[in-house]
């Protein structure tokens, strides 16, 4: 995962525009106020399949990337596999760089 993106991670939770766990993630997106789910690549293949069901129900872009403690490590917590982004900007910033410049989603 680029620096970049965590770096951007970090901002937004220092910033209060972060969810994490799967509970909180699947209620701010029920609210429409997560603009990209953030997933690890070691989740388990149950929740990337059901969060990849939410994106597309709801309309969220959606990322599998990072591992479990790098992710977890970008907000200061722990064993966390799942992010929702709420901020509409930092989301489309790191949608940008994860598809190489262009901004897409």
């Amino acid at each position: 995962m680029k620096n970049k993106i965590l770096g951007l991670i970090g901002l937004a939770t220092r910033a209060g525009e972060v969810c994490f766990g799967a509970d909180s993630v699947e209620q701010e997106i029920k609210k429409k106020k997560v603009q990209l789910i953030i997933v690890a690549t070691d989740a388990s293949n149950r929740t990337k399949e059901k969060f990849q069901a939410f994106s597309k129900m709801h309309e969220v872009p959606i990322i599998i990337e990072g591992e479990i403690e790098i992710l977890s490590k970008a907000i200061g917590k722990s064993n966390k596999a799942i992010i929702g982004i709420k901020n509409k900007n930092i989301a489309k910033e790191v949608m940008k760089i994860k598809n190489g410049g262009e901004c897409i989603g």
